[in-house]
């Protein structure tokens, strides 16, 4: 159970009522009940009764719980329930204790992880594509710190090889004043490295570096390819091989990879270890640092490394469910109705620092994250830009800004704030109810790995707040304390949202 969590502990006190463990739901049509329960429909077989029968014998039982006002039996055998206002204010109250760590968990153990993201190697500046790694890897490792985890971020890159060769040498043929080779990079940023005699690498990387802090990921972490290259010969011996062709491959298939890989190239072919054999050594370097759990967050065209970090964990004897690949899909931009082209090397890409100078900051990190990772996400720009309620990320941020506007303009605060003078009105029901759903979604969010869950219920949370505040006025009225109280948890659960996907919740706008 999340910790603060309200209709948790109710499902608990209900259950404990019928004897028999009781899941509790919103109904989609609040005439239908605060919450029902299918407990009935899922009992009967076991009991040996009617889903109808045993439908009145839970709601006779609810009906002894303090929280429950009345009961309905419904359809072939859901139970109804209407919950009474001291309930939903006590809720409140929770809620607005509980302050921005509400929902938040406490795990009963807690671990450490690593989320290893964008990754590219430093041949150009971030792009977009790579930004929806640390868009969703980042969120991931939000969700996973409130729910109590201890996370370590971590970019991993490779400072050596056949693309860093290229790299450099597209940048020194610049330098000459000639074309880079067909295969190389091109672009103006190509042009800027060749201004200076320095080398590009180091460069590249701290403009990376930049361009991810500017976008609010933060890495602990940063480690070369190269240096683990190094202990290549220590692990070879550990992981169960042959030689096949004059080069040397992992018996991988036999523990549950697609196919066997090459670890170490023929002498035909250089002889250099290949990105497997550096794999392997970056998956033992990760568990052998005391990490718990390794989340990889990797392109959709990684799909088959999933098996393969698998079989090298169990080669090397860890368990493979320390070991996760988290995919997602690729990223278009529109403009103007005509999709944008990218490509590092042709030139013709869009830069993460170029799409957070059109968008800004919250509206890249929302919209590099609103949607699950394995679906394409289709980025209109000048929606994206726009500064009205049309655009989603500035509707939400607004809703927390008037909150802030309202809480301004209050007085002291009424020591009464949580006892509602007067019947709740459904408009503020429905909001605390929404309220009341946090805890499960960031949960449910966090479990699945998938934070696009939490910009869509901040949107749900604003349209129940903006419905509340167009039907009811706040200060000035006979139950103003109420009311500050349940803006202010509003307010409070906006900006955790807001937070768990790295945008900001301004108080003006």
């Amino acid at each position: 159970m999340p910790a603060a969590d309200p209709v948790a502990r109710l499902a608990a006190e209900l259950g404990e009522a019928v004897g028999a463990r009781l899941e509790l739901e919103r109904p989609s049509d609040a005439a239908h009940g605060d919450y029902a329960t299918n407990a009935a429909l899922r009992l009967a077989p076991e009991r040996r009764q009617t889903p109808r029968e045993l439908a009145e014998e839970i709601a006779a039982e609810a009906t002894t719980v303090p929280a429950v006002e009345r009961t309905e039996i419904a359809g072939p055998g859901f139970v109804n329930l209407w919950l009474t206002d001291a309930w939903l204010a006590d809720a409140l109250d929770a809620i607005v204790e509980r302050g921005r760590d509400f929902g938040a968990g406490e795990p009963e153990r807690p671990e450490r992880i690593q989320v290893e993201m964008v990754s590219a190697n430093p041949t150009g500046p971030i792009t977009v594509a790579a930004a929806r790694n640390g868009a969703y890897g980042d969120s991931v490792a939000r969700l996973l710190e409130f729910a109590g985890h201890q996370v370590e971020r971590e970019y991993y890159y490779n400072d050596s090889g056949t693309q860093m060769e290229k790299f450099r040498t597209s940048v020194e043929a610049r330098r000459r004043g000639e074309e880079p080779p067909e295969d190389g990079y091109r672009g103006e940023y190509v042009d800027a490295l060749a201004a200076s005699d320095e080398d590009p690498v180091p460069r590249m990387l701290e403009q990376i570096e930049q361009t991810l802090d500017r976008f609010r990921v933060h890495f602990d972490t940063w480690t070369l390819q190269s240096r683990l290259e190094s202990r290549l010969d220590e692990f070879l011996p550990r992981l169960d091989t042959y030689e096949k062709d004059g080069a040397v491959w992992a018996r991988s298939s036999k523990y549950g990879d697609d196919d066997d890989r090459v670890l170490v190239r023929s002498p035909e072919r250089g002889g250099g270890p290949t990105y497997r054999a550096a794999d392997v050594l970056y998956l033992a370097d990760k568990l052998e640092r005391g990490f718990d759990r390794a989340i990889y967050v990797l392109g959709a065209d990684h799909h088959g490394t999933r098996n393969w970090y698998a079989a090298v964990a169990r080669m090397l004897g860890y368990d493979p469910d320390r070991i996760e690949v988290l995919l997602y899909q690729l990223v278009h931009l529109t403009s103007g109705g005509q999709q944008r082209k990218m490509s590092k090397r042709r030139g013709d890409v869009v830069f993460l620092d170029e799409f957070m100078d059109e968008v800004g900051v919250d509206a890249a990190r929302w919209y590099l994250v609103n949607r699950g990772p394995d679906q394409t996400i289709e980025i209109d720009v000048d929606l994206a830009a726009e500064r009205s309620q049309k655009n989603p990320v500035y509707y939400v941020q607004y809703a927390h800004a008037r909150i802030a506007g309202i809480l301004r303009n209050a007085a002291a605060e009424p020591s009464n704030a949580l006892t509602p003078s007067q019947p709740l009105e459904p408009e503020e029901r429905e909001l605390i109810k929404r309220l009341l759903e946090f805890p499960v979604v960031v949960a449910e969010a966090t479990e699945r790995r998938g934070p696009q869950a939490v910009p869509v219920y901040a949107i749900r949370v604003s349209d129940d707040f903006h419905r509340f505040y167009h039907e009811h006025r706040v200060l000035g009225s006979d139950a103003e304390g109420f009311r500050l109280a349940l803006v202010r948890a509003v307010q409070n659960v906006i900006a955790r949202s807001l937070d768990l996907v790295g945008v900001e919740a301004p108080d003006r706008m």
